[in-house]
């Protein structure tokens, strides 16, 4: 490995003057400190043996680094306020400063880049120039005709520029709110980020005291303790640990795990998880500065480039444009789903927007339904403005000029040009009206609302559309430990020199050597950052810090009146010779440690059945080691595990071996050294089951999701407590197996899992012990993927540990535990559990219910406005020659249909009676049969008064008709009665819009819903004012109380008919059943289906993996080249964004903006190698490399979904 690319750009970028300002605090920094940000900076480029050398020569040792930095290896930092705030003064705080969020002004002309407004601001603006001007000479009226007539009246003529800005109002009023929306979901997104970032917390060593501190307060220099499960907060030099493995594919995109040693390769990156192990090392970059700040940094300036480059080439034609109107909603709509992931909410929308560029895994249900169906509609629409402006046009042209026989005169062209202008206008209005914007906005408005209240729930969610999933999940997998039980572990039984004692015994009791033994074995071999503290309040059950298994047995020794810290003070971390850290394949964990004349002496604990196999002595009652055969092992299950396992309780076996100093036996032998043990006891421990869960899966049973335990522990165990929690009933058919016996059933003779067996499986699958993370993943997928039942499966999983991560990725909502769970896990998953309770899965079930509701009522009430309202415009044009509801009149419309009624109902609360249905599952169509009967009922009845009003209407109220007027004409009192009648159904509708599965009561719980009530009567007060005083631009004409009596009667009559409607049973109406599918002719939107197709397993994905892996490397060395010959040319950071632009593929700059992350970033060893040269030779990419660089996008996507990084593997 060569240096050398790494110094000359370190001597490059001191040239920038992005550098000069760390440049002239160089001298000071070696003042205070004994080295320098520099200095820092090029010591966490190097890697292995390097790093090892570099810290030799520079500061002789560790030690000698620490003392540079003024702290201390064992005892940290004093934590003087002053001596911190220094130290963030010249190393920088460990936070990314975040991009600027969006200006109102930013948001109200991105809302103006909306095609259909555009097209109707263009329209609005042609119709007010024609209508200033007026032809020349008097003869006009006769030689046009008719076009003309009515525009005599000198002041009604005048008064034509009223319509045209009466429409660019109404486009201001709708863009306004589309941006106040948009700017206060940006608004509680940052609350949402800010929120995530303060969770963040990681354990750093203060004054001798390990405390729990917020990431973004860790300065260089801290003392950090790494242990299994973290992501790491800042780079850092490892002091000591005990079989570190790191996962650095984040940053170098190596899948393998990385061993760090203080002696071999002691170097610990930002951003990178800790896979397996423990230690502690000391910070020395943070920030900016750390290897992803850096990265970080550069990134800034191409990202710039990339808006401005996406912001060009808008399709315009008309037909694309309203696809795209479509897509960019549906787009929108998935952009809102994500929250923004990075931790200081840096750059979050270019984020996002690249995020919603790059395919998800898969749209959530509902949002593949809407888009759909969005499609339709726009589709339907489009037709039916398309037909009516022909209509129009031909009708005028073939009346005047082939019936009437008159010529084109030169100065009729302007009247003419006017007429084609308002028929243009009615046809936008048509397509206005059809088109449902409000649809991405009741989605967004219901899912931000919903997101906001559960977190009063204890729901904290991640992924937006997570939230909506929820509510059609139909299974759920649930750990054990910490979900369903309280994760408070104490031991209560144990056998020890051969006697199984019910209850802990007195310490006389037992043997004084198996006590010796016993209690230094706890004490020594277990996480030293595993405590047991007092209590916070009087009375209450000491805090348990750390593993709560481990917690559990340091219990055991208090209950035996010692005490293991004397004995840790004893023999400190440094002095343990070597630990092998639990992990899920071993589920053991043993400490070696070196006895005072030179002999090894090591510890082992781990579940009961595994240790004791490895036992060929156990102490017997005088804590001599006895002989322990096979038959004896099988007596001890029998009569010893058994029972414990029955009773609900975890057995842990406690063991240990001598080995002499000489030879010394080869350490890394694990399963010689892992034999031979000789047992001490055998430890039962208790984890009780949190009292408000079996109450929370029946109310799940009830709601049709089954709920299925899977976990690490004995089948007996596991059984006993799904017993207790109500997940099997004794009597009932179900299957508990463990993972022996499931892959066992699932596997053919190759090993390979298929599907078929599966699916004799998992149907009757409740309780899944002895698991390992594959078994877990393997059933979720089985599950999600099965085809045998009718409903395709929604599976949500829960997890806390590292080895949770595959299944919560794969889940389609995945729930990580707030306070037991690891990052990894927190990363992986969808919703974080704040309190750890099962309780809260059922609120997020209850609330994922009542988003769908909400989108389907909100869906319910536009299609029958829309049905209406197009039908009325269309026909009322054609026979008429004019749409009954002008174009000012239905934007007002839109506005109250879309906008308002989004609000209205998508902000009802839920209720415990969505938790009595079945969960719709996937295949359900968005519009059921009751709705389609709903929407097409209360069709029929408004258009029956509005076609009532317009034919007959003058003769009814005795009135002029107001038919077949001319341009320009004053509002008619007959029109107005029809657009106030039409108003009006709409409100009471909205009423009716409350209740979707034909429930009678449609006013029940009206008044707890604030919003909606104010929405109606607001809506009602507006179109009160319209109407009186609204005159030429709404075309209105003020109406007498009785007519204003017969609009609301025939409005009340929509709740009146809505009873009526419910009495007809659905299965009369045969066929609706076809019109329920309308949304829904495939499961998913065709693209998702050939992407499921797609979808990996894992061994293929780890052998694709290489390639992938290979194209990136290459990507991303070109990309670095181009940076640094960007600063080695001197140009400016924008530069930077143009070479980039060149540069082979979008899909590296698309991987390289995934990195989102404050504090984590390396300037990767591409740069720090000679593969660097190489790669400026490296050819560009060509298009089957760029489709892997687009699955390696996915690929990060799927592996980085951290609050803090997301990867940039």
């Amino acid at each position: 490995m060569s240096t050398s690319p790494t110094t000359d750009i370190m001597g490059d970028m001191s040239n920038s003057d992005f550098y000069a300002k760390n440049q002239r605090n160089e001298g000071n920094h070696a003042a205070v400190f004994g080295c320098s940000l520099m200095e820092l900076r090029s010591l966490m480029e190097l890697r292995g043996t390097e790093a090892v050398v570099k810290i030799q020569e520079d500061y002789g040792d560790l030690e000698g680094l620490c003392t540079r930095l003024k702290t201390s290896p064992t005892e940290g930092l004093a934590g003087a306020p002053a001596d911190l705030e220094k130290r963030r003064e010249i190393f920088g705080k460990n936070l990314i400063p975040p991009k600027k969020p969006k200006t109102f002004l930013q948001l109200v002309w991105e809302a103006l880049q909306d095609v259909t407004l555009i097209i109707l601001e263009i329209a609005a603006l042609i119709s007010l120039g024609l209508s200033f001007y007026h032809p020349p000479g008097d003869n006009t009226a006769e030689s046009c005709g008719e076009a003309s007539a009515g525009a005599e009246d000198e002041g009604e003529a005048e008064a034509g520029w009223i319509e045209g800005a009466a429409i660019l109002l109404s486009v201001v009023c709708v863009v306004l709110v589309t941006a106040f929306n948009d700017w206060s979901k940006e608004k509680q997104f940052r609350g949402l980020q800010s929120r995530i970032e303060q969770e963040q917390k990681f354990q750093v060593v203060r004054g001798s005291q390990v405390i729990q501190l917020p990431v973004a307060d860790i300065v260089v220099g801290d003392i950090a303790q790494v242990k299994y499960g973290d992501l790491l907060p800042a780079d850092g030099v490892l002091i000591q640990g005990n079989d570190l493995k790191i996962d650095e594919s984040s940053l170098t995109g190596e899948s393998d795990h990385v061993r760090k040693s203080a002696d071999k390769d002691p170097m610990l990156l930002s951003g990178t998880h800790v896979m397996e192990g423990s230690g502690r090392m000391v910070v020395t970059a943070v920030g900016v500065n750390s290897q992803t700040g850096i990265i970080f940094t550069l990134l800034g300036a191409g990202v710039e480039e990339e808006e401005k480059k996406e912001k060009k080439g808008m399709p315009l034609c008309l037909y694309i444009s309203l696809l795209y109107l479509l897509k960019k909603q549906d787009g929108a709509a998935a952009m809102e789903m994500q929250p923004l992931k990075s931790a200081e909410g840096g750059e979050t929308e270019e984020r996002e927007r690249k995020k919603a560029s790059i395919p998800k895994k898969e749209k959530s249900v509902l949002q593949g339904k809407l888009t759909k169906l969005a499609v339709q509609i726009g589709k339907a629409g489009l037709l039916m403005s398309a037909i009516t402006v022909i209509i129009l046009v031909l009708n005028f042209a073939i009346e005047n000029f082939v019936i009437d026989k008159r010529p084109w005169l030169p100065e009729c062209t302007p009247i003419y040009i006017q007429y084609f202008v308002k028929f243009f206008i009615i046809g936008v209005t048509v397509l206005v009206v059809a088109v449902p914007e409000g649809l991405p906005l009741a989605v967004t408005i219901s899912l931000a609302y919903s997101v906001k209240k559960m977190m009063k729930d204890n729901n904290l969610v991640r992924h937006l559309d997570a939230c909506e999933t929820m509510g059609n999940a139909t299974a759920i997998c649930s750990d054990k430990t910490g979900t369903l039980t309280t994760n408070r572990m104490t031991a209560v039984q144990c056998y020890i020199g051969d006697v199984h004692y019910k209850e802990i015994p007195d310490p006389g009791a037992v043997p004084p050597k198996s006590l010796d033994l016993l209690v230094n074995s706890i004490s020594v071999n277990s996480a030293y950052t595993t405590k047991i503290l007092p209590p916070d309040k009087e009375g209450g059950l000491p805090k348990q810090v750390g593993n709560k298994t481990e917690c559990g047995l340091l219990g055991l020794v208090l209950d035996l009146k010692r005490d293991y810290q004397p004995i840790r003070n004893q023999i400190p971390e440094e002095k343990l010779y070597k630990v092998y850290t639990f992990n899920s394949v071993r589920k053991s964990m043993s400490t070696v440690i070196k006895l005072p004349d030179g002999s090894f002496r090591m510890y082992s604990k781990g579940a009961s059945e595994i240790i004791l196999k490895k036992c060929s002595h156990i102490l017997n009652e005088v804590g001599e080691p006895r002989v322990f055969r096979p038959r004896d092992k099988d007596e001890m299950v029998k009569k010893v595990i058994e029972p414990m396992a029955c009773d609900g309780l975890r057995t842990i076996c406690v063991a240990y071996r001598d080995f002499p100093a000489d030879p010394e036996p080869s350490w890394d032998d694990e399963n010689n050294i892992l034999s031979e043990l000789v047992a001490i006891t055998v430890v039962g421990i208790e984890d009780p089951v949190r009292p408000e869960v079996p109450d929370a899966i029946q109310k799940c049973q009830r709601a049709g999701i089954t709920v299925r335990m899977v976990t690490g522990d004995n089948i007996n165990t596991a059984r006993a407590i799904a017993i207790k929690c109500g997940i099997i009933h004794p009597g009932e058919d179900f299957l508990c197996i463990d993972g022996k016996e499931f892959n066992r059933r699932i596997r053919n003779e190759k090993g390979e899992v298929e599907q078929e067996r599966i699916d004799k499986v998992w149907p009757k699958l409740r309780v899944l012990a002895r698991s390992s993370p594959t078994d877990k993943h393997t059933l979720v997928k089985g599950i999600i993927d099965s085809t045998m039942v009718d409903q395709r499966q929604v599976v949500a999983v829960t997890g806390d540990g590292t080895n949770d991560g595959p299944a919560l990725k794969k889940a389609d909502v995945g729930f990580a535990m707030g306070i037991a769970g690891t990052d990894v896990a927190k990363e992986a998953s969808d919703i974080i559990l704040t309190d750890d309770n099962f309780s809260s899965i059922v609120k997020a079930v209850m609330w994922g219910r009542n988003v769908y509701d909400s989108i389907s009522k909100f869906l319910q009430f536009q299609l029958t406005v829309n049905v209406v309202a197009v039908i009325v415009a269309f026909t009322g044009a054609c026979i008429t020659q004019d749409s009954p509801l002008k174009a000012v009149q239905m934007l007002w419309v839109n506005l109250i249909m879309d906008t308002f009624a989004s609000l209205a109902l998508a902000t009802e609360p839920p209720t415990e009676s969505l938790l009595k249905r079945k969960p719709y599952g996937r295949n359900k169509p968005l519009i059921s049969s009751t709705m389609t009967k709903n929407i097409f009922g209360h069709g029929v009845y408004q258009l029956v008064i509005i076609f009532t009003l317009l034919f007959v209407g003058e003769k009814i109220f005795d009135i002029d008709s107001g038919r077949n007027a001319p341009l320009h004409s004053p509002p008619s009192e007959h029109y107005t009665i029809i657009f106030n009648t039409f108003v009006m159904m709409q409100l009471f509708n909205e009423i009716n819009a409350r209740k979707i599965h034909g429930e009678r009561n449609v006013f029940e719980g009206i008044f707890r819903n604030p919003i909606f009530c104010s929405i109606v009567f607001g809506t009602f007060a507006v179109q009160i004012v319209i109407v009186q005083f609204g005159g030429k631009p709404f075309s209105c004409h003020p109406l007498d109380i009785e007519k204003w009596m017969w609009c609301v009667f025939l409005g009340i009559g929509e709740l009146i008919w809505g009873q009526v409607i419910a009495t007809i049973p659905n299965s009369r109406l045969r066929f609706l059943r076809g019109a329920g599918q309308l949304s829904q002719k495939d499961e998913l939107p065709e693209e998702d289906v050939n992407e499921e197709n797609e979808e990996i397993d894992h061994a293929e994905r780890e052998l694709r993996r290489g390639q992938i892996l290979w194209f990136r490397g290459l990507n991303r060395i070109q990309t670095q080249i181009e940076v640094v010959n960007t600063f080695k040319s001197g140009t400016s950071f924008q530069g930077a964004g143009a070479l980039r632009r060149q540069s082979s593929t979008t899909s590296q700059t698309q991987d390289v903006t995934n990195v989102s992350s404050p504090s984590h970033v390396s300037l990767s060893n591409a740069l720090s190698s000679p593969t660097s040269t190489t790669a400026a030779t490296a050819p560009p990419t060509t298009g089957r490399e760029s489709d892997l660089c687009q699955s390696a996008s996915l690929l990060s996507l799927i592996q980085g979904r951290h609050p803090i990084i997301v990867g940039m593997n």
